[in-house]
């Protein structure tokens, strides 16, 4: 069953750096402070084109090359968000961000080994860094190790209680162990914390439909779309032919 499994990217937005002098420094810091806000708006080919020319006045910035391959992340383009990710990491070897938005694109790519390691580096660097518990939880997901998985997850809730995320990718992992009603406690709590969450919509009427509660999983579907979310075909053809509703 189609599933939504939530990713976190760690943008780093700062005006903090060391630069060769005021000059270049404001000129610098006034490329990517623009920069950072076309890529708020969803404008990367915008960003790309200001952390370019932050880059340019001064090479040692390691926030732009953070950001920027966060924009090329975005925008599909893996290959080279890694090396600006490595870049950041060369520039500043104890940049958590870098290091767990390098090992977010490495899952993406399948990459689970190297992702797994960059996240636990960030970790060491920055043992509250949220993000990166999620995303190694999501790679032990994806692995199959779904203990592993939890115990991340765990930790970031133990950090921000209110991490509707980590709730919902907890529930994931619990489904994956066919503990249901574990999982749809994490949905609803993921949902009480972001009340228009609508992947844990959709996850929470899978879970239902795993314990045959066909119509609590149809009120979940409902809301999920609702809220805009494309339910899987698959899935609602399964509640389809489970619950006997033709819609």
């Amino acid at each position: 069953m189609k599933r939504l499994i939530i990713m976190a990217l760690v943008l780093f937005i700062s005006s903090c750096a060391t630069y060769p002098s005021p000059e270049v420094e404001n000129n610098a810091e006034l490329y990517y402070n623009r920069g950072v806000s076309w890529q708020k708006k969803g404008n990367f080919d915008q960003a790309v084109s200001d952390y370019n020319k932050a880059i340019e006045i001064n090479p040692r910035y390691a926030m732009a090359y953070n950001n920027r391959g966060l924009a090329y992340a975005d925008k599909g383009q893996y290959g080279q968000a890694i090396s600006d990710f490595t870049k950041a990491i060369e520039i500043n070897p104890r940049y958590a961000d870098s290091h767990a938005n390098r090992g977010t694109t490495f899952q993406t790519n399948g990459q689970y080994g190297k992702a797994i390691s960059d996240f636990t580096k960030a970790i060491e660097i920055n043992p509250r860094l949220v993000e990166a518990y999620n995303n190694r939880g999501n790679t032990f997901q994806r692995k199959g190790q779904y203990n592993k998985a939890i115990a991340d997850y765990n930790k970031a809730i133990e950090i921000n209680p209110r991490y509707a995320m980590a709730f919902n990718n907890r529930g994931l992992a619990y489904a994956d162990k066919g503990q249901y009603d574990k999982a749809i406690s994490d949905y609803n709590k993921a949902i009480e914390i972001n009340p228009g969450f609508d992947g844990a919509y959709n996850n929470r009427g899978v879970a239902y439909y795993y314990k045959g509660e066909y119509d609590k999983a149809w009120e979940d579907v409902y809301k999920a779309q609702s809220l805009g979310y494309q339910v899987h075909p698959g899935f609602l053809k399964a509640l389809r032919e489970a619950s006997g509703r033709p819609k």
